[in-house]
């Protein structure tokens, strides 16, 4: 598989006008099928498939603790906690991922261009695994910064044996933040669920998430398919992209999202249904989104540019029929933004 090489000047994420891509997840437990369906998908932005299917270690939580270094993590009854030794959760999560690069690897012999990783971010991390005493990490400032460090340096692990395995990437690195909003609402359960977490501070927040940013050599976005992304704060903190669910979008977020556009960040729009869904117009689906370019007074010609299509979340619970549709209909989507931006 091979692309044309990129003009980096067009976007930080150096894809080509009309790109599209997906937001992760798939469905079904073949690691090589998976692979065979987003790269013949998305020429312009294929992405790793992961597959939570496959159980604990293939979900996003457990893909995140393999990556860690030097912190371990196990499944019990209420989900992932730390642990002081690596033990099966851990070794089957990095065994997973290890098959799901050899069948990307596979399929991209020859790829010149953008290639998209995922992981789970931070403060999601820190909100989803418990320290060893019961509680969510998220309540110990000292265990998020820990775990951020550790999953830096993990990426960097990852970032170097993707190049390692397929030179001719150019990686563009997905974290996932579902649970950011929650996080600076003060909404995050205890792991009892009968209390709600402290509030993180938002420049905190953002510093933590800066420090993941300018620690790796990659353009980074932000993805959150959760109401109330912020905009303003994942801007600030020097990120690349941020890939949402366009319908969550409300005019109040106009302010912050033209801001982040004219300012050169991409908008990968979540606008082809993630379940099985009728869609026959895939022109249609974008419909919103030069709605909002109008109604934000932004150059046409951008539109293209600076606004990648993805389905609206993840394809995990969709039939792998729907899976491959929701792929093309998002490519062709992307393409009617170039062809008809007005």
């Amino acid at each position: 598989m091979s692309t044309e090489s990129t003009d980096s000047t067009q976007n930080p994420l150096r894809t080509r006008p009309g790109a599209a891509t997906g937001v992760g997840s798939m469905p079904g437990t073949d690691a090589r099928e998976a692979a065979r369906t987003v790269t013949g998908s998305l020429e312009l932005l294929p992405h790793l498939p992961e597959l939570p299917a496959r159980g604990p270690g293939a979900d996003m939580i457990g893909r995140g603790a393999g990556l860690l270094v030097e912190l371990f993590a196990q499944v019990e009854p209420s989900g992932w906690r730390f642990a002081d030794h690596p033990g099966r959760d851990s070794r089957r999560a990095r065994s997973w991922l290890g098959e799901d690069l050899d069948a990307l690897e596979e399929f991209t012999q020859g790829h010149q261009g953008p290639l998209k990783l995922q992981a789970v971010g931070p403060w999601t991390l820190a909100s989803s695994i418990e320290l060893r005493h019961g509680e969510k990490a998220l309540a110990d400032p000292g265990a998020c910064r820990d775990i951020a460090g550790s999953l830096t340096e993990g990426l960097r692990r990852h970032l170097d044996d993707v190049r390692a395995r397929i030179p001719g990437a150019q990686p563009v690195l997905q974290l996932d933040e579902p649970s950011l909003p929650a996080v600076l609402a003060g909404s995050v359960p205890t792991a009892s669920g009968f209390q709600r977490l402290r509030t993180v501070d938002r420049q905190r927040a953002e510093e933590v998430l800066r420090g993941v940013v300018e620690a790796l050599d990659v353009p980074v976005v932000v993805h959150s398919c959760a109401p109330r992304v912020p905009l303003a704060l994942l801007r600030r903190a020097g990120v690349a992209g941020v890939s949402l669910d366009f319908s969550f979008l409300t005019e109040r977020d106009d302010d912050d999202l033209g801001e982040a556009i004219e300012g050169g960040t991409v908008i990968l729009a979540g606008v082809v249904p993630s379940g099985d869904e009728g869609m026959s117009d895939p022109a249609g689906s974008v419909q919103g989104v030069r709605t909002l370019w109008r109604r934000l007074g932004l150059d046409p010609e951008l539109l293209g540019r600076r606004v990648l299509v993805t389905p609206s979340c993840g394809l995990a619970g969709a039939s792998p029929d729907y899976a491959r549709r929701a792929l093309s209909l998002s490519v062709k989507a992307a393409q009617s933004l170039v062809d008809n931006p007005e």
